[in-house]
């Protein structure tokens, strides 16, 4: 049971998680980690880590929203034999990746 509001009702849970709850599906489908690669908001250009777009599970696939404006950013869909990736609202993806 949740703690208590001011208002004595129980405190609400969030109905999304953060996008680090993105790894585990995108490496399904990409060979790096994902989760700090930088997104920028076409919704309202906020910039920052995919780790930090709220994640909602309910839909038919995952959502992530944007912190800031709640634009969708991302979509991912899995069937038995394909993911289907939306990024339309993803301005740019940046994928830091190592060195040669």
């Amino acid at each position: 049971m949740s703690a208590p509001t001011a208002g004595g009702r129980p405190a609400q849970q969030p109905a999304y998680l953060d996008g680090n709850a993105l790894a585990g599906p995108l490496s399904d489908v990409f060979a790096v980690d994902l989760t700090t690669a930088a997104t920028h908001c076409t919704g309202c250009g906020a910039e920052g880590p995919l780790a930090g777009l709220r994640l909602y599970g309910r839909a038919p696939g995952l959502v992530a929203r944007c912190p800031r404006c709640d634009q969708v950013v991302l979509r991912l869909v899995r069937t038995p034999e394909d993911a289907w990736l939306d990024l339309r609202g993803t301005a740019t993806l940046r994928i830091r990746v190592p060195a040669d």
